[in-house]
């Protein structure tokens, strides 16, 4: 893409990604534009309707038990992203919205793993 945008759409019915997208930056950014066609978002959005998109691609693309999971043998965001099968932007943004609940099983699976 021209913009180095990695994916746009035109909310109704296309998504357009960049051709040089790896396969798990195709998963996160097909997710991502889905999410704007649900909301029927047309043109670009403003930040703060980018950022609750990128959550939300966070929350659908990681279920907490795939984390937790995948804490057990992990504490590096590299290697957590990898095996989880998303960028480490998008395993970011599930951190960032993570709620008290999911927050307390991470923190119990990291006791029982040190």
């Amino acid at each position: 893409m021209p913009d180095l945008v990695p994916g746009r759409t035109n909310g109704v019915d296309i998504i357009w990604m960049d051709k040089r997208l790896d396969q798990v930056e195709r998963r996160c950014t097909l997710t991502h534009e889905l999410i704007h066609i649900e909301r029927k978002h047309i043109g670009c959005q403003l930040p703060s309707v980018e950022l609750e998109v990128c959550l939300e691609t966070a929350r659908r693309l990681i279920p907490i038990e795939g984390l937790a999971a995948a804490l057990r043998w992990s504490n590096c965001p590299a290697e957590l992203a990898e095996e989880l099968w998303v960028t480490p932007d998008v395993l970011y943004d599930r951190v960032r919205v993570l709620t008290p609940d999911e927050l307390a099983l991470l923190v119990a699976t990291e006791a029982q793993c040190h």
